[in-house]
This record gives structure tokens, C-alpha cells and sequence, in this order.
């Protein structure tokens, strides 16, 4: 979500400084494209462009469509049609060989219900939303309603469609979207003929690190730039500070027993465990297992994962397979890391992997994670004899 955030910021300071902008989404891909339906971009009249529709090709001309919607004080529907070999005609060269439906809509700050408005809504609270943008592909002079209403899982909305005929069909694949985890793209044949493109919005992933030693830095960093909300949780208050971690949303200073008091968890939760301390990090694991999360990693060699496992097995805990597989150790993907910052890499790409139900070759599946294949060399000895000549 890191895009919208800084989408709804860079739209404050536009509109604090008087500025008009609009607001360019992509909302139909047929075809392959660099970014798919969701990607966002925001432009302003003077041509600043924060979040981005493509790899760069397309928002050059995005910003004149995006000029000339503002002057209009309407939104537009625009079609880039890259499957000619010829591209280039265009002015773009995507080369993607896709068709790119793009809307852009005037950002109207008045407007109860503007788009900036219904993305501060969903991130004021930790919760999925499905968000609705109504557009005609029949017809691109017909009125192109936009970004338009979000849904809570409660069902409750904010905003209204504006096909009175089509409304509880839309309302109803809403809901199905959340319960289903999938975007789609729908068009309905009755009313006014309008497609939806109905997508699901996730809270931002929430990273809670056990450990704040020097190579917690790299993991530290790599998530906030994917906009990732990090907490810090460790039991010495000298290494825990935010001078050493100033993009850590939150430090918990606290012993194992009291570490999740002030925790807010959920299914879009990862924790890592990495305090390098044993007895620390296995106290956390014994109240791990049981809170069913989507990720959590041990940090070290698998044998000392297994340890822990072995030791809440003397104590009676039962480690079920489903609670086994939400657990990584050694922590990461293969991709031969040896520094910190390579095994931050590493790990972080497999939280992505995990919370995006995409198969990795996590290093946990590897019966050895550091091999070393060294190839035997033959040293010959001179002689007194020989060294003479």
C-alpha cells in the first residue's frame, strides 16, 4: 500500500498548494502489460507524477490525457493497443504486446467521496475493503463515473453506484471479492452497459522483528521501502532505540511473557525471530504456535529450529503439520546468502512469497543450507635436489 500512501500525500501537498490533479489508474489489461489493473498514478497540473501505470512509456502521454481531463473537469478513458509489432506509432515503443485501458479522473477536493478520500478511509483502519471504479468500454464519450464506492467486510459502503440496475450485482460480486481474495473486471450487459473493475485492497504487511541487533538493520530497511508497518520487539532497551531504527513504526521493550501485550496480529502478520538469544526466542515460539499466523521464521541453522520443536515436544505441546508449515528455518529463500544484507533480501522475498500463496525454494526445504563443493588440489614437493637446479 505503499503506493496509495504516498499517492494521498503527495495529493495533500498539491492541494494545500492550490493545485488541481487527477488521478490515472489502470482498470482493464488484456494482453501482458508492465503493470497490471490497480497500478496507480497521480499528476498534477504542473506535472508532478508520484506512483507509476507502466515502466515509464506511458505516462508522458498520461500526463497530457491527464491535462486535458483537468481542463475538462471529467474523466477520461484511454486505450493504449500495443499487440502491433508497430508499436511505436504511438509515441510510446511499450512493446508489451498488451491492450492497456487507462481512467483518469479529476481530483475534486470537495467532493465527499473523491477517490483521495475513499483511499484515506481504507487506510485509517487495519481491515480489507473491496474499491469499485465504474467505467464504459462500449462508449468512451459516455460519462466515465470513476473511482466510486468501497465495501467493508460488514457490507458497509462509502460512496454509491450510479446504475440504479446494475447496483446489486455489483454489491454482490463486492462481497465475493472479499471472501475470495480476487480482483476482477466485470461487465455488466444490463443498465447503461458499464464495467467494474471490482478490486480487493489489503492492509499493508505488518512485520513484528524479535531482535534488534545490527542485522536486523537490512530487514529493517528493505521492508519500510516496500511500505511495510515494522515493530521491533526486544528485551534491552541500549539496542531497541530509534536512532538505530528510525523506519521502526514501533519499539516494544519487554521480556518474552509480555512481548505480544501490545501487539496488534492478524493474517497479514509476519514474524521473524532473530534475538540470537535461545531462550528468548524459544519463549516466543511456545506463544507463537498457537496464534495460526501466516509466517514465522527462526533465524540460524535448522538444528536449532528442530531443538525448539523437540523441546515443546518434551513439554507436551503438540506441533501440528498446519502450524509446522507456517514456520521458516532456516529463515529465507535460496538465493546463496552470506551477509546480512543478502539474507534480509532473502527473507523478505519469502514473506512476499508466503503472503502471495506464490511456491519458493524456501531454504527450510534444503537438507543443507551452506554446501561447499571444493575441488581437490595436488601440491608437489621440490626436493633438496630439485630447488638446486
Amino acid at each position: 500500500m505503499k503506493e496509495l500512501n504516498d499517492i494521498i500525500n503527495a495529493f495533500d501537498k498539491a492541494n494545500a498548494a492550490g493545485k488541481q490533479t487527477a488521478l490515472a489508474t489502470v482498470v482493464l489489461v488484456e494482453g501482458s502489460s508492465y503493470r497490471r489493473a490497480g497500478a496507480r498514478m497521480l499528476v498534477t497540473e504542473d506535472g508532478q507524477l508520484t506512483g507509476a501505470i507502466s515502466g515509464g512509456c506511458l505516462e508522458g502521454d498520461a500526463l497530457r490525457k491527464a491535462r486535458l481531463a483537468m481542463a475538462q473537469s471529467k474523466p477520461m478513458l484511454v486505450t493504449y493497443d500495443t499487440t502491433d509489432d508497430d508499436d511505436a506509432k504511438f509515441g510510446v515503443g511499450l512493446g508489451c504486446n498488451g491492450i492497456i485501458h487507462i481512467l483518469i479522473e479529476p481530483i475534486f477536493p470537495a467532493k465527499e467521496n473523491s477517490p483521495i478520500a475513499l483511499f484515506k478511509q481504507f487506510l485509517s483502519k487495519r481491515e480489507p475493503v473491496v474499491l469499485i471504479t465504474m467505467f464504459s468500454l462500449a462508449d468512451r464519450q459516455a460519462p466515465q463515473p470513476g473511482t466510486c464506492l468501497l465495501m467493508k467486510a460488514d457490507e458497509s459502503t462509502q460512496g454509491s453506484i450510479v446504475d440504479e440496475e446494475i447496483k446489486d450485482a455489483v454489491l454482490a460480486d463486492a462481497m465475493d471479492v472479499l471472501k475470495n481474495g480476487n480482483s476482477v473486471t466485470k461487465t455488466y450487459v444490463y443498465g447503461n452497459g458499464y464495467t467494474c473493475f471490482i478490486e480487493l485492497l489489503q492492509p499493508a504487511v505488518s512485520l513484528v522483528i524479535f531482535g534488534a541487533g545490527n542485522d536486523a538493520i537490512p530487514v529493517v530497511q528493505f521492508a519500510s521501502v516496500l511500505g511495510w508497518h515494522v515493530t521491533m520487539v526486544d528485551g534491552r532497551a541500549n539496542y531497541a532505540v530509534p536512532e538505530r531504527f528510525p523506519q521502526v513504526k514501533k519499539i516494544v521493550i519487554a521480556k518474552p511473557d509480555k512481548a505480544l501485550a501490545n501487539i496488534v496480529l492478524d493474517d497479514r502478520t509476519a514474524m521473524i525471530l532473530m534475538t540470537h538469544n535461545y531462550n528468548y526466542d524459544m519463549a516466543m515460539l511456545r506463544q507463537l504456535l498457537t496464534l495460526k499466523l501466516p509466517y514465522v521464521a527462526s533465524l540460524g541453522p535448522k538444528k536449532r529450529l528442530q531443538r525448539m520443536l523437540d523441546e515443546l515436544k518434551e513439554e507436551g505441546i503438540n506441533v501440528a503439520n498446519d502450524q509446522l508449515e507456517s514456520i521458516f528455518g532456516p529463515a529465507g529463500i535460496d538465493i546463496g546468502s552470506e551477509n546480512s544484507d543478502e539474507i534480509a533480501l532473502s527473507i523478505i522475498a519469502e514473506i512476499q512469497a508466503v503472503l502471495n500463496k506464490k511456491a519458493v525454494n524456501s531454504l527450510r526445504d534444503k537438507q543443507a543450507v551452506h554446501t561447499r563443493h571444493i575441488k581437490p588440489v595436488m601440491q608437489q614437493t621440490a626436493t633438496a635436489e630439485e630447488g638446486k637446479n
